[in-house]
């Protein structure tokens, strides 16, 4: 409704009579440079290599590294990559205060079967231009991993869906479900859909960077055996090397809590001893 060649009226004088903010007239421009993501991917390999390492340290490193970057810095980095210190301290990431927050079910609780625990996380990954993020859906006996999703935005509708693949995939489902407290985890959509399905939720608690400890190797295990060996220039591609890396992972790669089988034989020692 600005025109901005008028022949009376200004830009400012328009903008009063609509009751319109003028800056809304230019294009926001996106605070994420170039620098920025590098100094992500940086971030990304010092958090994989010592996950307990904080602000205070990541800064030290860096600066090794001779990457200049404050804490404020840092800590907006580490909260647009969804990552922090996985050390006990006061308080983690904040979920929606809107969001109701569920109890941690899993304390003293002894995990002897596959579909007792199914558990969640989401994962930075770097690209040549930008990142995406990665969720999977992890049986928590075994260790398989039921499904798994990318995206290049951290919002709840790829990590439903996720949800959603891995029980059409299994034809099973957990009879407890346990997540962090993000607000992908928190919202609606995620919760409805166990709620539907007679699945009890459990929610890891503040300090308690142990909860969903195996989820966090996993991480661990894709970024140095795949993820850190390649570089990726499109989601499609990423995709791919994930996707052969999961493959591996669930029928080749052999666990030892387990007497070294692969964690899908393990999943499907159910079938196998009910058929």
């Amino acid at each position: 409704m600005i025109e901005l060649n008028h022949e009376s009226l200004s830009k400012t004088q328009q903008c009063k009579l609509l009751n319109v903010n003028r800056n809304r007239l230019t294009p926001r421009q996106s605070k994420m440079t170039q620098e920025d993501e590098l100094i992500m991917r940086e971030i990304d390999e010092i958090h994989t290599a010592w996950p307990f390492y904080g602000q205070r340290n990541i800064k030290h490193v860096l600066q090794q590294r001779g990457i200049p970057a404050g804490r404020s810095r840092i800590r907006r980095l580490m909260k647009v990559m969804g990552i922090e210190s996985l050390a006990p301290k006061p308080s983690l990431s904040k979920p929606n205060k809107k969001h109701q927050i569920y109890p941690y079910l899993l304390r003293n609780l002894a995990i002897t079967e596959v579909d007792q625990v199914w558990c969640t996380d989401i994962t930075y990954l770097p690209m040549e231009k930008g990142h995406a993020y990665l969720v999977a859906i992890m049986d928590w006996h075994s260790r398989a991993v039921l499904s798994w999703e990318l995206s290049n935005t951290m919002d709840s509708s790829f990590c439903v869906r996720a949800l959603k693949n891995a029980m059409e995939k299994t034809g099973r489902k957990p009879k407890i479900f346990n997540t962090d407290q993000g607000s992908q985890f928190t919202g609606k959509d995620w919760i409805d859909v166990l709620k539907s399905n007679d699945i009890k939720i459990s929610m890891d608690g503040k300090g308690r960077w142990m909860d969903n400890v195996f989820i966090e190797r996993l991480w661990r295990s894709l970024k140095y055996e795949r993820i850190r060996l390649y570089s990726y220039s499109t989601l499609p591609e990423l995709r791919t090397h994930v996707s052969e890396w999961m493959e591996f992972y669930n029928h080749e790669r052999p666990h030892h809590s387990h007497d070294m089988q692969t964690p899908w034989s393990q999943y499907q020692k159910t079938d196998q001893q009910a058929a």
